[in-house]
């Protein structure tokens, strides 16, 4: 099978951007991901973050704006893998 034939055999995984708020774990990170949206009856933007452990072997630090990707559960808390760094934390 080809690698399209895979990624459709097996559904998109969704692509998230967050901000690393803890690295205190080994090959673990955890981040912040931000999502905007307009209240359904008032039209206000309304915020709202979720974080989620994701697997890293980017070595990604606190403050680093990482690009992570849904993936096979690698343990009790682990759905998502770090694919890429964006930005560093200045």
């Amino acid at each position: 099978m080809t690698q399209e034939q895979e990624q459709v055999q097996r559904g998109r995984r969704k692509i998230r951007t967050g901000v690393v708020v803890s690295d205190k774990m080994q090959k673990t990170v955890t981040v912040s991901m931000q999502r905007r949206f307009a209240h359904g009856f008032y039209g206000k933007q309304v915020n709202r973050t979720k974080t989620v452990a994701a697997h890293d072997e980017q070595g990604a630090k606190l403050g680093d704006t990482v690009r992570i990707v849904e993936t096979r559960p690698l343990s009790k808390r682990k759905r998502w893998r770090v694919v890429e760094i964006i930005e560093r934390a200045k």
